[in-house]
């Protein structure tokens, strides 16, 4: 943790430093104005660790208001780094146009003032339609046929949450906001991919009542993600059981007589030792069951055991890269990043992009997501 710790700040550091010359060299400013916009500066990149601080106090107020300065003004200056920076490739490559090319005429490049407050606007303004719409939660539907219903079974319909982060900044308004999408769509199942709960449960009161609430005939069932542990894997699955949810470690459940569903705890449960030691051959049998199986795991990532005795893969996890262009750097440990991928043979893998947000409170190009998922039966056993 150490290590990500120097990373993360060392990179996050920069951003606040490259935002600082970008200002200066626009601008004009004198070293007087420079040295006086550091202090501010510095709070704002150490905002995690003051959050972190405050809350471990019990300032619990304190530290959600510092949270929301903290992480909005993170996803603004993302917006404004990453414009910057392809202007300044931009400009880098009309320069290069002009020695290559071996003529005195100097490309357009745009620069300066002008250059710098349109940025400065154009971030603004694409962090503001993120905050908009990381609120407004749609729902996705997916359809799935199998010869492994049983007959007279019309449709088994399952709806997914994933990466929710109920914490200090995902609170109420979007615990019904979810709520209420699911009750529309009534499904018959409802699962959670992992993530439901944040790094740092703070004061979550009323939350679990939410989801308790919600009717699911044939249950509910969840699986932990990487920050269930971050928070400590004890209170946070008390919470998910407390909201409803059997939550499943490296074991599989029959549900009513229809289908199959089997549950893994995140890979992160290996480093706290506190996982299950049953592999996916193990949950899943090494030969196909008859009913239809649902695996449910937080990471998007297709074993050998998945492909062959599971039908269906549910997981989250990577937000699809929540605020774009990020996600282009997700892409490069998960592929399969957003929506289904059919392998041709063995498991269907459904992505959720998540349904909440974790650090900045933005979506931007990935929208917030509750899956609707049909099981029916084919035209085959139809018949």
């Amino acid at each position: 943790m150490s290590l990500f710790l120097i990373i993360f700040f060392t990179i996050y550091g920069g951003t606040h430093a490259y935002a600082l010359y970008k200002a200066q060299t626009a601008l004009g400013f004198g070293w007087k104005a420079t040295l006086a916009a550091i202090p501010p500066l510095a709070a704002l990149a150490c905002g995690p660790l003051i959050v972190y601080a405050l809350g471990g106090r019990g300032m619990e107020d304190a530290s959600r208001a510092a949270s929301w300065a903290a992480y909005t003004w993170m996803g603004f200056l993302f917006f404004f780094t990453w414009t910057n920076l392809a202007l300044d490739g931009v400009n880098l490559l009309a320069r290069l146009a002009t020695v290559v090319s071996g003529k005195g005429a100097r490309p357009l490049v745009v620069y300066g003032k002008p250059a710098f407050l349109a940025l400065a606007g154009l971030s603004l303004a694409l962090g503001a339609y993120s905050l908009l719409e990381a609120s407004r939660i749609r729902t996705e539907h997916f359809r799935i046929a199998t010869g492994k219903l049983p007959a007279g079974t019309t449709r088994i319909r399952v709806a997914q949450i994933s990466d929710v982060h109920l914490g200090l900044m995902v609170r109420h308004g979007k615990a019904v906001a979810i709520a209420k999408a699911i009750r529309e769509a009534a499904p018959d199942i409802l699962v959670s991919t992992g993530d439901l709960v944040d790094g740092r449960i703070n004061h979550l009161d009323g939350l679990s009542e939410i989801f308790r609430e919600i009717r699911a005939p044939l249950g509910k069932y969840a699986v932990t993600g990487n920050h269930e542990f971050f928070a400590g894997v004890g209170p946070a699955l008390d919470f998910t059981r407390r909201a409803g949810f059997t939550v499943l470690r490296g074991e599989a459940a029959t549900v009513g007589n229809a289908l199959r569903i089997a549950g893994v705890d995140d890979a992160v449960a290996d480093r706290f030792r506190a996982g299950s030691r049953r592999s996916e051959e193990e949950i899943l049998g090494r030969e196909p069951s008859p009913l239809f199986t649902i695996l449910l795991k937080h990471r998007p990532i297709l074993t050998p055991a998945a492909r062959k005795g599971a039908d269906l893969q549910l997981s989250g996890h990577t937000h699809n890269g929540q605020i774009f262009p990020f996600r282009l750097l997700v892409r490069f440990w998960f592929p399969l990043l957003s929506g289904p991928c059919f392998t041709g043979g063995g498991a269907v893998l459904y992505t959720s992009p998540g349904t909440g947000t974790w650090g900045p409170p933005m979506r931007f190009l990935s929208p917030p997501e509750v899956t609707i998922v049909d099981i029916e039966p084919d035209a085959a056993s139809r018949k």
